[in-house]
């Protein structure tokens, strides 16, 4: 098998939101492991194989060294001395810290993108709303998440601030995680009951974004994460401290 099939085999199990395999191998590998992270496919904690990625994308140990370590500044995996990388560590700590931030970082983002609100922005959100709605009817899952997860990056970019833009981005990370978590516990509600509701919410978001109003949005997004809060809470909460994998 070549070393271009065995990447693409690799990257098989997910989709990317370009929905083509990147002709860049670093660049395919980078997507693959951010969507591991994710999806949970790679557990908090777990180790990632250096050798095992080299192998499969053929890459020398250099670019995946200097592609982990973008990684681990993004927030995705851990980088310690003389140990393998590992995906970004989610403790009891992590999760408590997440509910106390979350509400203050969406709802900043948010409203400062609706102060300076531009057509190609919004243009952008628009249509990363409308995969989401196919992804719904679709009831594809993952592919939901990882555009719920950029919906609300490109509300950041949307804000044009460079300190708050870090910190949400950690945020998501995390985020989806915790949904991916409660998604897979079996006494879960029904997802795709709240990926129509969030479809709904963010319809209402865009157009608090499009008149620009700074206080309807921020109310807007309050509402959906406390929507988000008592599941996230009920069905991820239990199995943080069981979720192992490697890759």
């Amino acid at each position: 098998m070549t070393i271009k099939k065995q990447a693409m085999n690799a990257f098989s199990e997910l989709q990317p939101l370009s929905g083509s395999f990147p002709s860049n191998r670093k660049q395919a590998l980078a997507e693959t492991l951010r969507q591991r992270v994710l999806l949970m496919h790679l557990a908090p904690g777990a180790c990632i194989d250096e050798v095992a990625l080299c192998e499969a994308f053929g890459l020398s140990r250099s670019p995946v060294r200097e592609l982990l370590r973008q990684l681990a500044t993004e927030g995705y995996i851990e980088l310690e001395a003389n140990k393998p990388p590992r995906a970004a560590f989610m403790d009891q700590g992590a999760f408590l810290g997440f509910f106390q931030a979350a509400p203050l970082i969406y709802t900043a983002s948010i409203q400062l993108a609706a102060s300076q609100a531009l057509p190609d922005g919004l243009h952008r959100l628009k249509a990363i709303h409308r995969d989401l709605n196919r992804a719904t009817e679709q009831r594809d899952a993952a592919r939901h998440l990882m555009l719920n997860n950029a919906f609300h990056l490109q509300i950041g970019y949307m804000a044009h601030n460079d300190y708050l833009l870090p910190s949400l981005r950690r945020l998501l990370i995390d985020h989806a995680r915790l949904s991916s978590l409660a998604d897979a516990n079996p006494g879960a509600d029904d997802a795709q009951v709240g990926r129509r509701l969030a479809y709904e919410h963010y319809e209402s978001m865009i157009g608090a974004l499009e008149r620009r109003d700074a206080e309807a949005a921020g109310v807007l997004m309050r509402e959906y994460f406390e929507r988000s809060r008592h599941r996230l809470a009920t069905f991820a909460l239990p199995r943080i401290f069981t979720a192992t994998g490697a890759v």
